[in-house]
Formats: C-alpha cells, sequence, structure tokens
C-alpha cells in the first residue's frame, strides 16, 4: 500500500494557524499537533476544524493543539518542513513564550516538558517487565537467567538512570548546557558515591553530613538541581572570560551544583516527594471507594480540560518510590470506558461510514489512544460520554474497594495488563484489574448503545 501524502493536510493547517510566520514550534503527542504560535488569537477554530483529515481543535497550556490521529507522526514531519522549523537545539523563542503564562502553568508545563520525552521508554520497560513476570510465573524463566537478566537490564535502566535521562531534558527545558545537567544527574547515581554515603558511618562535605540515600528512579531532585544550574550557567557566563567559557563555566557549574544537589537539594526533594506520595495513598486509605468512584468517573474530563498535567510527576513518584500505584490502575479503567462507549456506538449506528468510525476508535482505545473515541463520537453527543463515566466511575469504585495497585508502567487498555502483575505473583490486582476493565467496557457500551440513537452526526 502506497505511504500517504499528507502535503496537502499540513499547508492547509500551517496556513490556519497563520502561517509560518505565526509558528514558533511545533510537536505531537499521540494524536495531536502541539503548535506554540507566537499569537493564538490569529487562527479561527471553525477554519481550522473544518479542514478535510481535522478531527478537532484545543487551546489550553499555551499549546494549539490541532487533533489528526494516529498518523500525527507522519504529518508534523511535513507540517515542519513546510514551516522551516529545525529539530536543532533548545527553542529559546519557544521557552520565553511559555514564561507568559501563569506561575502554576508554567511550573507543571517545565514538568511535564521534562518527564513526556521519557513516557515511550518507560512505557516499553513496564511491558517488557510484565512479560517477563509472566515467563517467570509461568516458570519459563529464572530470575539468574542470563536472558531474564538482559531484557530486565533494557527495561528497567530508564528507571535507574532517571536522573541522568530526566537531566539532558532539563538542559533544554532552562535553556543551558544539557551535557552539564546530564553530568549533575549522573553526580546522583555515580556507584562509588552511592556506595560511599550508604556504606557504615557514610561520609561528610566541608564538615557537613552527606544524607545516606540514594537516587536511582527519582525524578524532583535532579530537575531542582538542574534549574539551580541553568541559574548558575548564566551567571558565571557574566564574569568568565568568553574564550575560557568553554571550561570554566562548566567547572564553575558542577563544582557548586553536585555537593548542593546532595547536601541540600536531593534531601530536601525527597521529602516533598514523598509527602505528595503519601497524599495520595491517604485519600485512598481515607475512602478508596469514593477515590475510585470520582477518578474513574471523571479522569477523562480532567485529561480533556488539560487539568492532568499537575498528576503526572505524581503518579510517577509512586511507581518509582513505593513500588506500585493504586491511582494509576484506577485511571487505567477508564480507557476501557471509553472503548465500550465506541462499541455500543458501533453496534447502534446503521450507517456504514459511522459503524467504521465506532469500531476503529474501539480499536484505537484498546491500544490505549482514545482521542478518537472523545473527538469523534462521546462529545458530538454528551450522553455518550457520560456513558464513559459510570462506566468508569463504577468499575473505579470497584477497583479501589479492592486494592488493585499498578506495579509497572505500561501503556493503557490492553498494554495496561502487564503492569497490573504484582513482582510477587499474580494476585487481585491482575485478575481486579481485568474484572474491572470489563465492568467499564460493558456498562459503558450498554449505556452507549442505549444513547446512541438520539446521535444526529457523528
Amino acid at each position: 500500500m502506497a505511504k500517504a501524502d499528507y502535503t496537502q493536510l499540513s499547508k492547509e493547517v500551517i496556513e490556519a494557524v497563520g502561517g509560518k510566520e505565526n509558528i514558533v514550534n511545533v510537536t505531537n503527542c499521540m494524536t495531536r499537533l502541539r503548535f506554540v504560535l507566537k499569537d493564538d488569537s490569529i487562527p479561527d477554530k471553525g477554519k481550522v476544524s473544518g479542514i478535510k483529515g481535522v478531527k478537532g481543535v484545543m487551546n489550553q497550556g499555551g499549546q494549539y493543539q490541532v487533533i489528526i490521529g494516529t498518523h500525527v507522526s507522519e504529518v508534523v514531519k511535513i507540517v515542519k518542513r513546510e514551516a522551516g522549523i529545525s529539530d536543532d537545539g533548545p527553542n529559546k523563542e519557544d521557552y520565553r513564550i511559555e514564561k507568559q503564562g501563569s506561575l502554576w502553568n508554567r511550573f507543571f508545563k517545565v514538568i511535564s516538558g521534562c518527564i513526556m520525552p521519557m513516557i515511550g521508554p518507560m512505557i516499553a520497560g513496564g511491558i517488557i517487565k510484565g512479560i517477563l513476570i509472566i515467563l517467570v510465573t509461568a516458570g519459563v524463566l529464572t530470575k539468574t537467567d542470563g536472558i531474564y537478566q538482559v531484557l530486565y537490564a533494557a527495561a528497567d535502566a530508564v528507571l535507574y538512570f532517571m536522573p541522568i535521562v530526566v537531566g539532558f531534558t532539563c538542559g533544554k527545558i532552562f535553556d543551558c548546557n544539557q551535557y552539564v545537567t546530564a553530568t549533575i544527574g549522573a553526580a546522583f547515581v555515580y556507584p562509588d558515591l552511592v556506595a560511599a554515603v550508604t556504606g557504615e558511618g557514610g561520609i561528610t562535605f566541608l564538615g557537613l553530613p552527606v544524607t545516606a540515600t540514594t537516587y536511582s528512579n527519582t525524578l524532583f531532585p535532579v530537575i531542582l538541581s538542574a534549574f539551580v544550574a541553568s541559574k548558575l550557567e548564566k551567571l558565571a557566563k557574566k564574569f568568565i572570560p568568553q574564550m575560557i567559557q568553554l571550561m570554566l563555566v562548566p567547572a564553575f557549574v558542577l563544582a557548586i551544583t553536585v555537593p548542593l544537589s546532595w547536601l541540600a537539594i536531593g534531601p530536601v526533594m525527597n521529602i516533598v516527594s514523598n509527602g505528595l506520595s503519601t497524599v495520595v495513598f491517604a485519600v485512598f486509605g481515607f475512602s478508596p471507594l469514593l477515590g475510585g468512584l470520582l477518578l474513574g468517573a471523571f479522569w477523562q474530563m480532567v485529561v480533556l480540560l488539560g487539568l492532568h498535567a499537575a498528576f503526572i510527576p505524581i503518579l510517577i513518584n509512586n511507581i518509582v518510590t513505593q513500588g506500585c500505584d493504586p491511582v494509576n490502575a484506577i485511571l487505567g479503567l477508564t480507557v476501557w470506558a471509553l472503548a465500550g462507549v465506541a462499541l455500543g456506538y458501533a453496534l447502534r449506528m446503521k450507517d456504514p461510514e459511522k459503524r467504521s468510525v465506532g469500531f476503529g476508535s474501539m480499536a484505537s482505545a484498546l491500544c490505549g489512544v482514545t482521542e478518537p473515541v472523545i473527538y469523534s463520537i462521546a462529545l458530538p453527543n454528551f450522553k455518550l460520554f457520560i456513558s464513559a463515566w459510570l462506566g468508569g466511575g463504577i468499575a473505579g469504585a470497584i477497583a479501589g474497594l479492592l486494592g488493585i495497585k499498578l506495579y509497572a508502567m505500561g501503556g493503557d487498555g490492553l498494554f495496561r495488563i502487564p503492569g497490573m502483575i504484582n513482582p510477587e505473583g499474580l494476585d487481585v490486582s491482575f485478575y481486579g484489574f481485568i474484572g474491572c476493565a470489563l465492568v467499564a467496557f460493558a456498562v459503558a457500551a450498554v449505556l452507549a448503545f442505549i444513547f446512541a440513537n438520539e446521535e444526529k452526526k457523528a
């Protein structure tokens, strides 16, 4: 089959958002083109939405988002080419524009910018871990087998060395030397130093005790350290002559930031991270049923409103510090509810094109991509969105009562299941999640089948 040509679509989108002169930067997620525009009042929402191949438009979080579909990765290449946008180096102008938002939005945009590039490898690692656990449980492999150890390293490396990966990304976000911030992250997991601080008696620095802890699998300490490093770098460039900045600026930044990270930033941020994790677990400890009901019902609305970015660091932090997360386990059920809505819609519609949209959206949702269901089916008839809320809420309440937990980052839909496997063996988290997923799917499908008869337009 010939590869689709998205040139015309790309040109029309560029023109509709104000031309290439109005585009600062463009990236993509699973289904959306994410534009940073000089003036986001220029695009006409109706005009953009009316372009053949565009499924919807959103303007939130400092980004003008054009929903394309799962082929967006091909479209964004052409958009960048037509708009003359390069992938090389940090986008200083992009970051300057982001600073125009509120402090709250800027904070979570920075956090999201640091985390999002890692999501793919983290999900891949979760899937591999899940498969390995299945093979060990089935007796096909043991944890001492070479196959297990090599593949486990591939799966766990991104988490273990998270400070390095996040440090490198932070360098771009904070507009400073990415290799210096990656080196700061490496210092957090430097084997000899880790062994020294955690060994008997520990060590001191200029008479100050270094906290006996480890920073592998951590997120917040390196983000704050990279931010401090960016300020120190700018300061150093003001008084160090340009001809020797190449050597002395990194030396100045590392000599101050690394000790400061181990003595103050790391310990403080660990306290904050653990506090956030404790709060989330405390909510579920108080009322798992209520927590599951609310999150299961309304999580997709939170995502739709662009409010989910604040949750991402906490959810990841629970996994890397606690080894499990009850919240993310419940959030995964909302995807199954939307898949059920798509099925109910497809079965109700008589029009072949609408049925095709329904079944295609269901398949997409079961693979973890829910935008086609939301924008093509649920939002045009809000009763169908309510169907998803009810299916997800009922399933979430049951999951909360059962106490199911997510043990490894994974995808959504079917790909969430491996992450529900307890390293100690199959338990209620695995079987309970499958049962709750089927409840969410079935309830939403039945309700959508009932309500879809009133839909006038797909």
